[in-house]
């Protein structure tokens, strides 16, 4: 965790108004909003002697913000690493003592949340009288149990009293396993989080209005949602929550039997089995490695990535070679984020008009959405054209390939582009497993070529492999690490070799789940087994989604350069053809758990080899590749934090993966 960050203090002003002095306390860091407001002990001794002054002078009410689009972005993970089920349990009663002497002020009080919103913020909110909300905050929520935890200081116990127990269990725990989807403010008002949604111009005076009428008229007492339907509400939920960590993560179960309890508990013994929750969860493996994996994701990665100092060419034109549906969605990526022209060519020019008119579609769809203008979406429509040829790419500052993935294919596109572009004009792939290094030789140039591997579907998966060669040059690399930040994606810099991070290790684990197949398992059996690494899609389905015959040419690139580890699958080349393989159940075929510990294992073993090779420098970035690529979960750390926590790693590459670096 990163040390230094500006420390979150509660500033207290005195406001006199009609109805008497209320006090109007800011949170804020001293920072601008990409630090956001985070509660640490200081933070919490702060507000505690905020709260002493509040309780010893003549006040009539208060009125709580945050600095400038911020409110507050709940507890500060950074204390969180390796710490006791004792020191847990102290932070749950900490935060509980604090935000219970807020609700218990003998004035009416007011959160007027002016920005973000998350977790321990929130809960902050929750404790006050009244809730404002300023009309452009989008995020809003409770990401715990994405990290492996629960909102531990009331909110499991306000929020159901608040909203009832389904807008609990979708703040709570289903927006979270969404991929910590967040809420914007109205459907933060329709769901009863806020009581007043208010322009952001007038904001906290506003607020400040709505505060004194609540001390001139004097506050009713609300009454708590019905939670009747609490049982039934929560059992539907435990089934989503099979279907999406299978059983592996214990937040979101343990965040639902507190949202449960909530129904017949008094707060104080709700707050009393949060606090038994916390110090269990806490200090547990999936707490601590999704705490891991949300610090190398959001903090550490681009301090990760080795990138020489150069300044990055401007982009002013763009082309892509293909009009399948990759290239497609690349096209449309690249349009909408660079607002740049961008060309496309195919062999079949009806094809390539095609693709072009698809991406005009997909932006009237956008307009429809309210997500663009139309005005955006005709300048965006009228720069974008199919061309006839290579020579359409004249002009052009990138082009990206993106045609069949055959070296051949690919080499002969770059060769008829090197007659067409500048010298200085980036040459890229999207090749998922081929070696970008022998798309470049013969070039005159090959120190413009580099790679850009993007995950299908692009316009979710926000991961970018950026694949430098031996021969790519600084300006070039660099540039093409800009361009993925301003395409929106998280880049992470490999060094080219057999496909790379994510489908090295993805293949690997496909190998162990065919011979399994061949050894007489089920379908149903390997993907139980993968399941309970806790990623989101069965390996069949992902199989199904990805195609046979680009699994069965991954795993050929692979074999053809490290065989022993990457055997050729009967099964795979058989699906591969269009056929179903006669695959017989057998008795002596192994276990769902023992298929399990080899899928374990297997990951171990490429995962010591990547690092070893030096495709990317540290663990961190295996874990995150699997992570924003792949879709492993944040409470498995990815995956090196899960093998070195078990032991595997130990066993397998003899000492930690983390330990392992070349950096």
């Amino acid at each position: 965790m990163a040390s230094g960050d500006p420390v979150t203090r509660f500033h207290l002003q005195p406001a006199e108004t009609r109805a008497g002095r209320v006090a109007l306390v800011t949170i804020d860091n001293g920072a601008d909003w990409r630090k956001p407001n985070t509660f640490g002990a200081d933070a919490l001794g702060s507000l505690a002697d905020v709260l002493d002054e509040l309780q010893g002078g003549d006040w009539k009410g208060l009125l709580v913000t945050g600095k400038p689009l911020v409110f507050a972005a709940g507890a500060d993970l950074a204390q969180f690493p390796g710490i006791t089920p004792e020191r847990a349990r102290q932070g749950g009663e900490a935060g509980h003592a604090l935000f219970g002497r807020v609700r218990a002020l003998p004035f009416p009080t007011l959160a007027a949340v002016n920005g973000a919103a998350l977790g321990g913020g929130l809960e902050l909110a929750l404790h006050c009288d009244v809730r404002t909300l300023a009309s452009n905050v989008r995020h809003l929520g409770f990401p715990e149990v994405f990290l492996g935890l629960f909102p531990a200081w009331g909110g499991t116990q306000l929020l159901p009293r608040l909203v009832g127990a389904e807008a609990a269990v979708k703040l709570i725990v289903d927006n979270p396993l969404r991929q910590n989807r967040l809420t914007r403010a109205d459907e933060a008002l329709a769901l009863g989080l806020v009581d007043h949604v208010l322009e952001p111009v007038e904001f906290v005076d506003e607020s400040l209005e709505l505060l004194v009428r609540a001390i001139e008229s004097g506050l009713v007492a609300r009454a708590d949602a019905d939670l009747a339907d609490v049982a039934d509400v929560v059992r539907k939920a435990r089934a989503r929550v099979d279907d999406a960590v299978h059983g592996q993560a214990p937040a979101p179960y343990r965040a639902l039997e507190l949202i449960e309890g909530a129904a017949g508990w008094s707060l104080e013994e709700g707050y009393a089995a949060e606090e038994d929750a916390l110090a269990e969860l806490l200090p547990g493996d999936e707490a601590q490695a999704a705490i891991y994996a949300f610090d190398v994701v959001e903090r550490r990665l681009s301090r990760l990535a080795r990138l020489p100092e150069a300044e990055p060419r401007r982009i002013g034109r763009v082309g892509v070679v293909g009009a399948g549906l990759m290239a497609t969605q690349l096209a449309t990526l690249l349009l909408r984020r660079l607002e740049v022209p961008v060309v496309l060519t195919d062999v079949d020019a009806e094809r390539a008009a095609a693709a072009v008119e698809s991406i005009r579609s997909e932006l009237a769809t956008l307009v429809a959405k309210g997500r663009l203008t139309e005005g955006k979406a005709r300048f965006l429509g009228s720069i974008v054209r199919a061309g006839d040829g290579l020579d359409a790419y004249e002009g052009c500052d990138l082009v990206l390939e993106a045609v069949f993935e055959e070296l051949g294919v690919k080499r002969e596109v770059f060769r008829g582009l090197e007659d067409v572009v500048a010298p200085e004009c980036l040459l890229v792939t999207n090749t998922s497993a081929l070696s970008v290094t022998a798309m470049g030789e013969g070039l005159r140039h090959p120190e413009r070529v580099a790679g850009l591997h993007f995950f299908n579907p692009v316009a979710v998966l926000p991961l970018v492999e950026v694949v430098r060669t031996a021969a790519t040059d600084d300006a070039t690399l660099v540039t093409a690490w800009d361009v993925t930040r301003r395409l929106g994606k998280r880049g992470v810099l490999v060094d080219d070799a057999p496909a790379f991070v994510v489908n090295r290790m993805l293949t690997r684990q496909s190998t162990v789940l065919m011979q399994a197949l061949e050894s007489g398992s089920t379908f149903e059996e390997t993907d139980e087994a993968a399941l309970r690494l806790g990623i989101p899609m069965p390996p069949s389905a992902l199989l199904a989604m990805v195609g046979p015959r680009v699994a069965n040419h991954v795993l050929e690139t692979l074999h053809a350069a490290f065989p022993d580890r990457f055997p050729l699958s009967p099964t795979l080349r058989a699906l591969a053809d269009g056929e179903f393989p006669a695959l017989e159940q057998r008795d002596d075929r192994p276990s769902v758990a023992e298929i399990h510990e080899r899928i374990l294992e297997a990951l171990a073993d490429e995962a010591r080899h990547i690092l070893e090779d030096g495709v990317v420098a540290t663990a961190a970035e295996i874990d995150a590749c699997l992570i924003l690529g792949a879709g492993y979960p944040f409470f498995r750390g990815g995956i090196t934090k899960h093998l070195d926590q078990t032991g595997v790693s130990q066993r397998v590459a003899g000492r930690p993966l983390a330990e392992l670096s070349t950096a």
